[in-house]
């Protein structure tokens, strides 16, 4: 679970979030999509980018007000 500020939700801590994100990804999935960014002729940067934003949504948030 992530505990967010609900009145902090500023730039900083949006890209935290996506850097934790990309952390998460890369540390589970890093290995598959630099080789499916291999095999496609694709950025790994990009692929691990989108990966993230998706993986931002599995996340349990709880707002304290």
């Amino acid at each position: 679970m992530i505990y967010l500020n609900y009145s902090n939700l500023d730039q900083e801590t949006q890209t935290h979030l996506l850097f934790t994100s990309k952390r998460d990804v890369a540390q589970q999935y890093g290995d598959d999509l630099k080789a499916y960014a291999q095999e496609n002729n694709l950025d790994y940067e990009v692929i691990l980018d989108e990966e993230a934003t998706r993986n931002l949504y599995n996340y349990h948030y709880v707002f304290n007000i």
